[in-house]
C-alpha cells in the first residue's frame, strides 16, 4: 500500500484548464488523447505542466452567455428591439430596483437565497456594488457582506486603517473585496516591487497557506520599515485570512457582475413584453 499511495490511479482531464506553450507543446510535454478520444492533452498533471514551462489558463464555459444570445435574439425577432448588450446604460434603475426587491431568480450569480437576501438588504445601484457581492459571497469574504451593508447606507461608518489605502480601497467603502486589494497593501504599505507583490498574490490566488505563512514575516517586517507600527501590521494580516481560503480577484469580479448585470437588465426591461 505504501508503494502505490501517491500514485495516479487513472487518466482525466481538468475541467478547464487550457495550456500554452511558446512553441510545439511536444517540445515541454509529452501528449495523448483524453479517455474519450476528443482532445489531445499532456501526459504531466497541471503543476508539473507549470513546472516544465507552460502556462495553464482556466477557460471557463459560462451557459449564461448562451441564454443571453438566445433572449437578445428572442427581443428582436417578437418586438422588433435591437438591444446590444455592450451598449446598455449600466445605472438602470428598473434592473436595481428589481434586485433590491429580491427578484432574482434567473439572474447569473444572485439567484441564491443567500445572495437575494444579502441584495434586499442592500438595494445595490452600482454595477460596483454587484461586483463586491460576487466577489464576497464565497466562503472567507463573505463575513464581510454586513459590514459592507453597513457602510453602503452610513459613510459615517467608512474607515480606512491607513491614509494610503483611500486609493485602492475607495470604491468597496474601505473594505478588502478583492485578492487585487492584498497586492496593493503589499505595494503602497510594505514596499513590495511589483515581482514580490505578485509572488504574493499568487500565494493567496492558488490558496497555498504554507506560503502565506512564509510571507507573513516579509510582510509584517515591510510594513514596520514603512512606517507603522507591528499591531497594525498584524492586524492587517488578520484582514488576509478570509482571502487565504477563497478569493476573487477584481477581473473576474467584474466580468462577473458584468453578466449578472446583462441578465437583470434584461429581465426587468424585457419579461413583461
Amino acid at each position: 500500500a505504501m508503494h502505490i499511495e501517491g500514485g495516479a490511479r487513472h487518466v482525466s482531464v481538468h475541467a478547464a484548464g487550457v495550456v500554452v506553450a511558446p512553441t510545439k507543446v511536444t517540445d515541454f510535454s509529452p501528449v495523448q488523447r483524453e479517455p474519450s478520444g476528443e482532445k489531445v492533452i499532456t501526459q504531466y498533471e497541471m503543476h508539473a505542466s507549470e513546472e516544465v514551462g507552460l502556462i495553464k489558463f482556466d477557460i471557463l464555459g459560462i451557459r449564461n452567455l448562451s441564454i443571453l444570445g438566445a433572449a437578445v435574439d428572442i427581443v428582436k425577432n417578437k418586438l422588433g428591439v435591437d438591444i446590444n448588450l455592450h451598449e446598455i446604460p449600466l445605472d438602470d434603475k428598473k434592473t436595481f430596483e428589481m434586485l433590491a426587491r429580491g427578484e432574482t431568480m434567473g439572474v447569473f450569480q444572485l439567484a441564491s437565497g443567500g445572495m437575494t437576501k444579502y441584495l434586499v438588504e442592500l438595494k445595490p445601484n452600482r454595477i460596483e456594488d454587484l461586483m463586491a457581492m460576487v466577489a464576497l459571497y464565497r466562503p472567507g469574504p463573505i463575513s464581510q457582506i454586513p459590514e459592507y451593508i453597513k457602510r453602503k447606507h452610513n459613510t459615517k461608518l467608512v474607515k480606512y486603517l491607513d491614509p494610503r489605502m483611500e486609493k485602492f480601497l475607495g470604491m468597496s467603502y474601505g473594505l478588502i473585496v478583492y485578492q487585487d486589494d492584498l497586492l496593493f497593501c503589499a505595494l503602497d504599505l510594505a514596499g513590495y516591487t511589483w515581482e514580490e507583490a505578485d509572488k504574493f498574490r499568487k500565494a493567496v490566488g492558488k490558496k497555498i497557506p504554507e506560503e502565506m505563512a512564509a510571507q507573513k514575516e516579509k510582510f509584517i517586517k515591510g510594513i514596520i520599515t514603512n512606517g507603522q507600527s507591528e499591531d497594525f501590521a498584524e492586524n492587517l494580516w488578520k484582514l488576509f485570512e478570509p482571502f487565504q481560503s477563497y478569493g476573487f480577484n477584481k477581473a473576474h469580479a467584474a466580468s462577473y457582475g458584468m453578466v449578472a448585470y446583462q441578465t437583470a437588465y434584461m429581465k426587468a426591461n424585457t419579461s413583461d413584453r
